[in-house]
C-alpha cells in the first residue's frame, strides 16, 4: 500500500524564488490530504501533479503562511465546478477566520464545506489509519502537530503450510488470517497461530507545524517512520528561534534522536537559507545523521518497516 509525502512549500513566513510557503500533501493509496495551505498552494499542486480531488485539509495553526492559500485553492476548485464536500480540520477558535478567508474568494460556497475544530484529545479516525493531533509549543500560540498513524496490520499468513495441512483456499484462509480457528472436513481443528505470524505495526508520519522542541512532539514521534520538523533557523539564530517559538535545525535533530525516528526531514526554512540550506543540514546531522532538507516538489515514499 503506497504512502507518499509531497512537499508543496518549504519556506517560513514568506515565499522566495526557490520556495513557496508551507503546505504538505500526503497521498495514501490514492487518497490525497493536505497539511497546511500557505498562499499559492493551488499553483504548487498543479506544478507538482497533486490531485485536487482531496476531501481534507488539516491546519496546524492560523498564521497566514499556513492558511492563506485556502482562499485561492477554494476559488480554483469552485471555478472548476467542484461539488464534492471538503472538511477543514483546525485548532479551536479557527472557524470564524477560515470562513472569512474563504468568503474573500467567493460570496457564497460553491460546494459543501465542513469546519471541524479539534484538539489533541480528538483524533480523526479513518479506515486503516487515524490522524492524531498533538500539542506543540509555539510561543504560547494555539497550535498543534499531526501524526498519521496506520492501524496495526495482521501477521503474515503462510499459504504453503496451509496447503500442506490440507486447508482449501477460500473463506478458511481468511478466517485464519483474522485469527479465527477452522475445522476441516476431517474434524481436525487448526488454530490461526499455526499459520499466522505476529501482528505488524503500520506506518507513522509526524508533522510538527511551527514548534519549539517539546515533549508533545517527542511522544507523538516515538519510533516514527518519518518526522517532518520545522527548522526555521541555524545555530546562529538560536536566540531568535526561542523568542519566536521556532526551532533550529540542531534542535530538530535532537528531537529526532530522542524520539528514535527512522528519518528526519527539515522544512519551514527562513528565507535566508532559501538558496542553500547546507548549514541547517550539517547542524541537524550532527545530532541525527539520517536527515534531509525538504525542497519544493520533493517526494518521499514511506515503506513498511518489514517491506521485502
Amino acid at each position: 500500500m503506497s504512502l507518499t509525502v509531497r512537499f508543496l512549500g518549504t519556506s517560513a513566513s514568506r515565499p522566495t524564488v526557490e520556495r513557496n510557503v508551507t503546505s504538505i500533501a500526503v497521498v495514501r493509496e490514492g487518497e490525497t490530504m493536505l497539511f497546511d495551505c500557505g498562499e499559492g498552494t493551488q499553483r504548487q499542486m498543479m506544478r507538482y501533479g497533486t490531485s485536487f480531488a482531496l476531501r481534507d485539509i488539516f491546519f496546524t495553526h492560523m498564521h497566514a503562511d499556513h492558511m492563506l492559500g485556502v482562499i485561492g485553492l477554494f476559488r480554483t476548485l469552485a471555478l472548476q465546478g467542484r461539488e464534492e464536500p471538503m472538511t477543514l480540520w483546525a485548532p479551536p477558535a479557527s472557524e470564524a477566520l477560515l470562513r472569512r478567508a474563504i468568503a474573500i474568494g467567493s460570496d457564497k460556497e460553491k460546494f459543501p464545506i465542513e469546519y471541524r475544530e479539534i484538539t489533541p484529545e480528538t483524533p480523526v479516525k479513518r479506515k486503516g489509519y487515524s490522524i492524531v493531533p498533538f500539542p506543540v509549543d509555539h510561543a504560547g500560540k494555539t497550535a498543534m502537530g499531526f501524526a498519521l498513524v496506520e492501524d496495526t496490520r495482521l501477521g503474515r499468513f503462510n499459504p504453503d503450510l496451509a496447503r500442506e495441512l490440507g486447508i482449501p483456499e477460500g473463506p478458511m484462509w481468511g478466517m485464519l488470517h483474522r485469527g479465527e480457528p477452522v475445522t476441516l472436513a476431517t474434524g481436525a481443528t487448526i488454530e490461526a497461530s499455526a499459520l499466522v505470524g505476529p501482528t505488524r505495526p503500520g506506518r507513522r508520519i509526524v508533522f510538527t507545524g511551527d514548534a519549539r522542541p517539546c515533549g508533545g512532539t517527542i511522544e507523538a514521534a516515538s519510533g516514527a517512520d518519518l518526522l517532518i520538523h520545522e527548522a526555521t533557523f541555524a545555530d546562529e539564530e538560536a536566540a531568535r528561534a526561542l523568542d519566536t517559538g521556532h526551532s533550529t535545525a540542531r534542535e530538530a535533530g535532537r528531537v529526532a534522536a530522542t524520539a528514535g525516528v527512522k528519518q528526519l526531514v527539515l522544512t519551514h526554512l527562513s528565507a535566508r537559507y532559501s538558496l542553500t540550506a547546507a548549514d541547517l543540514l550539517s547542524e541537524a546531522k550532527e545530532e541525527f545523521p539520517n536527515t534531509v532538507v525538504a525542497r519544493d516538489g520533493m517526494e518521499i515514499d514511506v515503506p513498511f518497516a518489514d517491506a521485502e
